[in-house]
């Protein structure tokens, strides 16, 4: 799995490489200061990084990675929960590829020998749950879904239901990404929330949040409402193969104190790959500084 993320990177070690063509030993703030702006990590942040190095106006790739660091210091250990099912709900805007993520972590969870159930709860659009439908016959993983328009709640509770019934492992349900207006959406998703308690005390054991990584920056915003609503546990980045903003994450985290758990980097089932931030970082670092013999 490890290098995964290099690909993801592409895109923004490309840029990287616009404003440094010739790798060097160490690198003076000014230039470095324009990389990090060019792969979309915010002002404030890069100011910041800038202000924590060594006086010296040429830094070591130690000492840029000691400040980089700082940024990634929530957990990002998956935490081990003995509830059975292990319910996650999935939540985000319509086009940051929610769908299309629940079935790569699907995946992911059955190529380890779990057993999964999806459920269809955005039921807001048709296309959302024939999509999800598709995705759960190509995966041959059990689903619950019904027509437009029904109560989402509903869905998310029958697929609890129904996966405690068969003795699931894991139960990943979808959300509405956008309804009439803001107030809409925060009441249907909160009202979920309580039903899948209803459903199994704790339940959903985990909100995961959907990220377009394409957006930069200005997806905090949208995730900072979305955190606000329903109090989000952890975040996938999609698209981070087409996108040269890899430097967003650094906002990401540093703004919703929250962890980056998955990142996408291609459109097939087995394009998600779990986050590290160690190998992020290096990556960056390797755009820029000669590695030492």
């Amino acid at each position: 799995m490890f290098g995964f993320i290099k690909k993801g990177l592409n895109k923004t070690v490309a840029a990287i490489k616009e404003v440094l063509p010739e790798k060097v030993d160490k690198i003076d703030k000014e230039t470095l200061e324009e990389i990090l702006l060019e792969s979309d990590v915010p002002y404030e942040i890069v100011e910041e990084i800038i202000y924590y190095l060594p006086p010296q106006d040429k830094v070591k790739r130690e000492d840029v990675k000691r400040v980089l660091k700082a940024y990634f210091i929530y957990d990002y250990e998956i935490k081990h929960k003995t509830s059975s099912p292990f319910v996650e709900l999935v939540i985000g805007v319509n086009g940051a590829g929610k769908t299309t993520t629940i079935a790569k972590l699907a995946n992911n969870y059955k190529k380890t020998g779990k057993k999964v159930m999806l459920g269809a709860a955005d039921t807001f659009r048709a296309a959302a749950i024939e999509q999800l439908r598709r995705w759960a016959q190509k995966l041959d993983i059990p689903i619950v879904f019904t027509k437009q328009d029904h109560d989402p709640s509903a869905v998310a509770y029958d697929t609890i239901s129904s996966a405690s019934a068969k003795k699931m492992d894991n139960v990943i349900i979808d959300t509405a990404g956008r309804l009439h207006n803001q107030t809409n959406l925060a009441n249907e998703l909160k009202k979920i929330v309580r039903i899948c308690d209803k459903a199994q005390e704790g339940a959903p054991h985990r909100k995961i949040l959907i990220l377009d990584g394409t957006q930069g920056n200005s997806a905090i915003n949208q995730a900072k409402a979305f955190h606000d609503i329903v109090g989000v546990d952890a975040i996938i980045i999609t698209k981070l193969d087409g996108t040269a903003k890899g430097g967003a994450l650094f906002g990401v985290a540093r703004e919703l104190k929250l962890p980056i758990i998955y990142v996408g980097v291609g459109e097939k089932e087995d394009d998600l790959i779990e986050f590290y931030p160690d190998e992020y970082i290096e990556t960056i670092l390797d755009a820029i500084f000669i590695k030492s013999e």
